[in-house]
């Protein structure tokens, strides 16, 4: 039993209460999931930016000087702004590669939680409330976001085992459920080239979409994917730069609810997530049918 959030705005002049909006919506949940908590907020792209958010055991550490080495070591401005046990580092687009390679021998403890040049994502071990206030995520603007938080099944309690899984560049996916042939979908992917840093069932499930995304395919073809390639039972709900996505198993025993008005699309494991946003009595309130997939895109 997990919780699952997320929050697709199409009105602008809500994008500076996003973050508070969607950490009051994860924090409803909180009873769904003891064990650890994220979100993951996607801002609007601007073309010339790219940012990695990264965690670090030992944040004192390995975040000071960070600026300074990194930028030496691509030969391209890097800034570092720090909340906490995570930091965003901010470069040019094309320079967000060399930089992972750069970190993994500037900084061998630093673990990647997401890059792109819209999303910051944000896990910790606890709850919800103690992840919003740590990550101040209530002041972050945005145009959507996801969130979740666990009870651990398919492995350890742990920062890297906490949702939302990136595997691609704006990509990251929060799950409720269990997939039963994650173990043979991982392999395939492996021999594909990519790679794992986790035994955890959700990132074999973002990895799948990445690798879809990949080789041609939109969200939502990714997504029907899902249903004929892994099996168990789930409900994701995914982020890309542009758009964010739904589906549920052909079973669908995991709850699951959205709204849909003329400012935003919702979506949340139980109403009570979704009961204090803005113009909810007058949403279209739906439980999100088996074995479809819903998504919008900006």
């Amino acid at each position: 039993m997990c919780g699952i959030v997320g929050l697709f705005l199409k009105d602008k002049a809500l994008e500076p209460k996003l973050g508070a909006m969607l950490s009051e919506m994860l924090i409803c949940l909180t009873d769904r999931g003891p064990d650890s908590a994220g979100i993951a907020i996607y801002g609007a792209a601007t073309g010339n930016e790219a940012k990695i958010t990264i965690q670090s055991p030992k944040p004192e550490r390995d975040f000071h000087g960070l600026d300074v080495e990194l930028a030496k070591a691509i030969n391209a401005p890097v800034s570092v702004a720090v909340k906490s046990t995570h930091a965003v580092i901010r470069t040019t687009p094309e320079k967000v590669e060399p930089a992972r390679v750069a970190l993994r021998s500037l900084r061998p403890d630093v673990r990647i939680m997401g890059a792109g040049e819209a999303v910051e994502i944000y896990k910790e071990v606890g709850l919800p409330e103690a992840v919003v206030e740590r990550f101040d995520v209530r002041s972050m603007t945005g145009t959507h976001g996801i969130g979740h938080t666990r009870m651990a099944t398919e492995s350890a309690v742990t920062t890297l085992g906490a949702h939302p899984f990136s595997t691609g560049a704006d990509q990251c996916l929060v799950h409720n459920g269990s997939l039963s042939n994650h173990n043979n979908v991982r392999r395939e992917l492996v021999r594909e080239g990519m790679k794992f840093e986790t035994e955890n069932d959700t990132e074999v499930a973002a990895a799948y979409l990445s690798s879809k995304i990949a080789h041609g395919k939109n969200l939502g073809e990714a997504l029907e994917g899902t249903l004929s390639d892994l099996d168990g039972f789930y409900t994701f709900v995914v982020g890309t730069k542009n758009g964010f996505g739904v589906v549920r198993d052909p079973i669908a025993c995991k709850p699951a609810v959205m709204a849909e008005t003329e400012q935003y699309v919702a979506f949340g494991s139980e109403y009570r997530a979704l009961a204090n946003l803005p113009g909810i009595e007058n949403a279209k309130v739906w439980e999100p049918e088996p074995a479809t997939v819903y998504f919008w895109e900006h």
